[in-house]
């Protein structure tokens, strides 16, 4: 069965079960490996892409439930939260080993694409659902505040 959908504003067709998990799709079919496998029950958040803009646990999505939807890996983040977010992790050194960070940056894109002004608990809320095995919640919860405090600063004035 074919299946439609659109990945980091291509429109892709793959010829795949449509019950394979979209993390399967993502890494083995269309090469993007930026989104990791961690549990595959959706409880660490490895997986996380967005859907129509929503954070989603890829292990566990069927393709066919993506069907003519817009899928956003960590690849394809470029919007002015998730570059605030990247931003924010770089300058803050937030990754140890990295593994969960891609999850990791796309919930916390996600939450200031809701959310600019999010207070620790809607941090943790959003957050909660990704695990760092290295236990950088602390850096993780910083480089949130400061990616939201780049989106509420005026544009520079150029030259």
């Amino acid at each position: 069965m074919s299946i439609r959908l659109t990945v980091n504003g291509e429109s892709r067709e793959l010829d795949v079960d449509p019950d394979m998990p979209l993390l399967w799709a993502i890494r083995d079919h269309l090469e993007l490996s930026g989104t990791k496998f961690g549990c595959g029950m959706a409880l660490c958040g490895a997986c996380t892409v967005h859907i129509d803009g929503a954070p989603t646990r890829s292990c566990v999505t069927p393709l066919a439930a993506v069907a003519g939807k817009s899928v956003t890996t960590i690849e394809g983040l470029a919007t002015p939260a998730g570059k605030a977010v990247q931003a924010a992790w770089i300058a803050l050194d937030v990754p140890q080993c990295g593994y969960c960070q891609s999850g990791q940056i796309m919930s916390a894109a996600a939450l200031l694409g809701s959310n600019q002004q999010p207070s620790d608990a809607d941090i943790d809320a959003a957050m909660a659902g990704n695990i760092c095995r290295c236990a950088t919640y602390g850096r993780i919860r910083g480089a949130i505040h400061q990616a939201a405090a780049a989106l509420a600063a005026p544009p520079a004035k150029g030259g």
